[in-house]
């Protein structure tokens, strides 16, 4: 049996507390850009979770806040080439 599972997608506020979860961040000078992005863009905390979280030692906030920049960045203009396409 198939469910549909309505998911909200991540506001600013609630990647604050991600961040402050994952990276112990609580401010950074890409946060500014996060939030323009994360207004423009439809990603879901889980997402924005795995960006966030160190995939080695030598990870630190700012590479895991760069990675979400990217993976923001990359999903805005996925979502941009199929409006596109439908249009």
């Amino acid at each position: 049996m198939d469910k549909h599972i309505e998911l909200s997608y991540c506001c600013f506020e609630a990647f604050k507390v991600l961040a402050k979860n994952y990276l112990d961040v609580k401010s950074h000078d890409l946060f500014a850009t996060i939030e323009r992005l994360l207004g423009e863009t439809n990603m879901i905390p889980a997402d924005v979770a795995e960006n966030l979280i160190p995939k080695s030692d030598d990870e630190d906030a700012n590479v895991c806040l760069n990675n979400l920049v990217e993976a923001l960045e990359k999903t805005k203009e996925k979502a941009r080439k199929i409006s596109v396409e439908d249009a």
